[in-house]
C-alpha cells in the first residue's frame, strides 16, 4: 500500500485537585493560555454550547526517536473539575499498518513518552497550586489513550481518494492489529478482529474514526480530526475522574462504616462529613457528565457515545451514583437515630411529669 503520514497522539488525563477556583489562568509553563475554538465541524444542527476549557500550547521541539529526529508538539489543557490533559503529538510516515504498532513503546530523546507527560503535568500541578482547590499531595499515574491519525490516504490516482469504508474491510485485521497492540496481526481470530474494529464511524467518503479500549484510528482532514482528539479527550478525563471520585468515595464508605462500628466520632460530627462528601460528589459527578454537552454535531456525538462504551463510563457513573445512594442511606440512617434519640427523650420528659404530676396530687399540693 502507499505511504501512510500523519502523527501519534498520546493523550494523558491527571487527576490534579478536588476542584478549581474557576479564575482565568493567564499563563501555564510560561506560555498563554486560551480557550479551546472547536473547529468548523460537520454541517447541521448545532447549539451554542460547547466545553472549551483553558489550555496552552507549547513550543514545538526536536526529538531523537527510535525512527529519527521528529518535531514533537505537546499541548495541556485544564479542566474545571480538577482534571488536566497533556497532549503529545508524534509525526510519523510509514508503509504498512503495522509499522505503527511501535510507536506505543516510543521513547523522546531516551524518555519514554508517559514519563514526559508525566514530567510536563507536575511542572503544572506545581504551577496551578494557587488556582485549585486541595491539590493532589502528587500525582498518580495518568489515564492515557493513544489516537493514530492518517492525514492522507492515497486511491488508484493521485487526486483521487478511496473510500475510507473499503479501505477498512479490506484491511480489517491489520487495524485490528494495531488496535490491540499485536506486531502479528494474522495470530488474531477473525471474531477478535471484527469486535475491536466494529465501532467505527464514517461521515465523509474519505474520513473514518475507530474506536477501541486503548486506542484509535482517525483518518480524515487535519482540521476534523483535531475535533476528534479533543472529544477523546473528554472521555478520557471522565474516566479519570470517574476513577478518582470511585477512590474518594471508597475512602469515605470506610471512614464511616468504621466511625459507625466503633463510635470513634461524635455522631453529629460523621453526619455532617456524610452531608458534605454527598453534596461535594454530586456536584462534582454532574458538573463531569457537563463537559461533554455539546452535541449539536451529530457526528462528534456518535463519536464520544462509542468512546462512552469503550470506556463503560456508564458503568463508571452507576457505580458512584451507587455509592452515593449507600452514602445518603447511611446520613439517613444516622439521622433517624437521632430523630429517634429526641422522640425517647420527649417521651422520658413526658413520663417524669406525668410523675411529678401524680407526686403533686398524693402530697395534696
Amino acid at each position: 500500500m502507499n505511504a501512510m503520514r500523519g502523527e501519534v497522539v498520546y493523550i494523558y488525563a491527571f487527576d490534579l485537585a478536588y476542584d478549581t477556583k474557576r479564575r482565568e489562568i493567564p499563563t501555564i509553563l510560561g506560555c498563554r493560555t486560551h480557550s479551546y475554538e472547536a473547529g468548523p465541524g460537520k454541517p447541521g444542527p448545532r447549539h451554542g454550547f460547547f466545553y472549551r476549557p483553558q489550555m496552552v500550547t507549547l513550543p514545538a521541539r526536536r526529538c531523537q526517536s527510535p525512527f529519527g529526529p521528529v518535531e514533537v508538539a505537546e499541548a495541556v489543557k485544564l479542566f474545571d473539575v480538577g482534571a488536566i490533559s497533556v497532549q503529545v503529538c508524534v509525526p510519523f510516515e510509514v508503509s504498512a499498518i503495522k509499522d505503527l504498532v511501535r510507536y506505543y513503546r516510543l521513547t523522546l530523546d531516551g524518555r519514554k513518552v508517559e514519563d514526559e507527560a508525566m514530567a510536563v503535568a507536575e511542572r503544572v500541578r506545581r504551577e496551578l497550586e494557587p488556582y485549585v482547590i486541595r491539590p493532589v499531595p502528587e500525582l498518580t499515574p495518568g489515564e492515557d489513550y493513544t489516537i493514530f491519525c492518517v492525514h492522507l490516504l492515497s486511491g488508484p490516482s493521485p487526486v483521487t481518494l478511496r473510500r475510507s469504508e473499503d479501505w477498512l474491510a479490506e484491511h480489517r485485521r491489520a487495524v485490528a492489529g494495531l488496535l490491540t497492540q499485536e506486531m502479528d496481526a494474522a495470530r488474531l481470530s477473525q471474531q477478535e478482529a471484527a469486535e475491536s474494529t466494529e465501532r467505527y464511524l464514517s461521515y465523509y467518503e474519505s474520513d473514518l474514526v475507530v474506536v477501541d479500549w486503548d486506542a484509535a484510528l482517525a483518518m480524515g482532514e487535519p482540521d476534523s480530526l483535531e475535533e476528534v482528539i479533543h472529544v477523546a479527550e473528554l472521555a478520557n478525563v471522565q474516566l479519570a475522574e470517574l476513577g478518582a471520585y470511585d477512590r474518594v468515595l471508597d475512602t469515605a464508605l470506610e471512614l464511616a462504616y468504621r466511625d459507625l462500628s466503633h463510635a470513634q466520632r461524635g455522631r453529629r460530627q460523621i453526619r455532617r462529613d456524610l452531608r458534605e462528601i454527598r453534596v461535594d460528589m454530586a456536584r462534582l459527578n454532574d458538573e463531569l457528565q457537563n463537559i461533554t454537552k455539546f452535541f449539536g454535531d451529530w457526528h462528534l456525538a456518535k463519536i464520544y457515545q462509542n468512546l462512552s462504551g469503550r470506556f463503560h463510563l456508564a458503568n463508571w457513573h452507576g457505580i458512584i451514583n451507587v455509592k452515593l445512594r449507600t452514602l445518603a442511606d447511611l446520613y439517613q440512617l444516622l439521622y433517624q437515630d437521632r430523630i429517634n434519640s429526641w422522640m425517647v427523650l420527649l417521651e422520658l420528659t413526658i413520663v417524669l411529669l406525668f410523675i411529678l404530676d401524680v407526686i403533686l396530687l398524693l402530697l395534696g399540693l
